[in-house]
């Protein structure tokens, strides 16, 4: 159970951090032009939120799921 977690939070908690990076820094180089390190330190912070959300959400995810459904 907990493998499968595992495997899922490898692939798509950083393909979310990656998608949620780009689009806040792709933002944030629009809003703040003149600072460029204070859009990529935002955009981090951003990404490395979504990922750690994802990871906790998909093993509650699979947790639930696995409690739940019948064998």
């Amino acid at each position: 159970m907990f493998k499968f977690a595992l495997i899922l939070a490898l692939v798509f908690a950083p393909l979310a951090a990656l998608s949620s990076f780009l689009i806040t820094y792709a933002e944030y180089k629009r809003h703040f032009p003149e600072n460029l390190p204070r859009a990529r330190k935002l955009s981090l912070n951003f990404a490395l939120t979504t990922f750690f959300f994802f990871v906790v959400l998909i093993f509650l995810a699979v947790v639930v799921i696995f409690k739940f459904l019948p064998k």
